[in-house]
């Protein structure tokens, strides 16, 4: 924390004067008590208070005082604010292997629950857009901060929905940076702060190369967290036997370091949660030094009210 005027904390020693004065002024009382031996006629002029409550409005009121001066002061700290034109693309592998049981009750059912979070939890100022892959890219909801949108293209994510079989990581990178780049009318010239967030459990079997994408996305400045959901045993029911589909994260996690983005791994539901929650807690965000004077003025005036109600309510007098 910095000080925009700290020669105004100077203000604090008066403060401390005050502080003094009143232990002054409380010692006097008790040697004067004290030297009165009639004690019979002082419990009837001076009944007795309970100690600790005489000094609770002083002090409230001390402190509010402490407090109001440091807010003159004005000062300024870092502040996480949401960057403006932030831009979040979810990107949600579709392939027949998301029906893969291993992760209750399917990979691609725990994945809509924890993107439906994932967005919820997001600024109301984002936009947020909705990829679907398979062995092809759709964009199903372009960027927009209507999140009722996005939450029904959630529910609409179904295997085949893009119609071709396959994992397309390389793909799904490709449309999101495409969509990108119409969110507004500036984002051509002016591309918003973007990330893209996506989701798959296997390798890329089909469309363009993903390192190729992620090369695009490193020119354009978009990081791809990836995340690797599944676990090593999945398998999906083919009729005659079970075909096994491995979680495989290879390609995940090259795209992720070419990009600057962060690769994760999650194989149940809870652990996919927490990795979208992590994720929500570091994107779109931009650090700025604000002036917060406000939080010391504003917790001021509440001790302030405090020293009063103490007051009224013991002593029935304002401080």
């Amino acid at each position: 924390m910095s000080w925009q005027s700290p020669e105004r904390l100077w203000l604090l020693a008066g403060v401390a004067a005050l502080l003094a004065g009143y232990l002054v002024a409380q010692r006097r009382r008790s040697r004067y008590a004290v030297r009165f031996t009639n004690l019979r006629l002082l419990d009837r002029v001076a009944p007795t208070r309970p100690a600790w409550r005489r000094h609770v409005p002083a002090g409230l009121f001390l402190a509010m005082m402490a407090l109001l001066v440091v807010g003159f002061a004005r000062p300024t700290d870092e502040v996480r604010v949401p960057r403006e034109r932030a831009t979040v693309i979810v990107a949600v592998d579709v392939s027949r292997s998301m029906l893969a049981t291993d992760v209750a009750p399917d990979r691609l059912t725990a994945a809509k629950d924890a993107a439906r979070e994932f967005v919820g939890g997001l600024p109301e100022e984002f936009n947020v857009g909705l990829v679907a892959f398979a062995g092809s890219a759709s964009l199903l909801v372009a960027p927009d901060t209507d999140r009722a949108v996005v939450g029904a293209g959630i529910d609409r994510l179904a295997e085949g929905v893009t119609g071709i079989q396959g994992t397309a990581i390389g793909e799904a990178i490709h449309t999101s940076l495409e969509s990108i780049r119409t969110v507004d009318e500036r984002a051509p010239d002016e591309p918003p702060p973007a990330r893209v967030v996506l989701l798959s459990d296997g390798a890329n079997t089909s469309g363009r190369d993903p390192g190729g994408a992620a090369a695009q996305a490193g020119e354009a400045g978009v990081p791809v967290d990836t995340i690797s959901f599944g676990t090593p045993d999945g398998t999906i029911g083919t009729g005659a036997w079970d075909q096994p589909v491995p979680v495989d994260g290879e390609n995940l996690r090259a795209v992720a370091e070419q990009t600057g983005g962060a690769y994760h791994e999650a194989g149940s539901a809870d652990e996919l949660r927490a990795v979208y929650a992590d994720i929500g807690s570091s994107i779109g965000y931009e650090t700025q030094r604000q002036d917060v004077s406000a939080r010391f003025i504003g917790a001021g005036l509440v001790l302030a009210l405090l020293a009063a109600a103490a007051s009224m309510l013991w002593f029935s007098r304002l401080p």
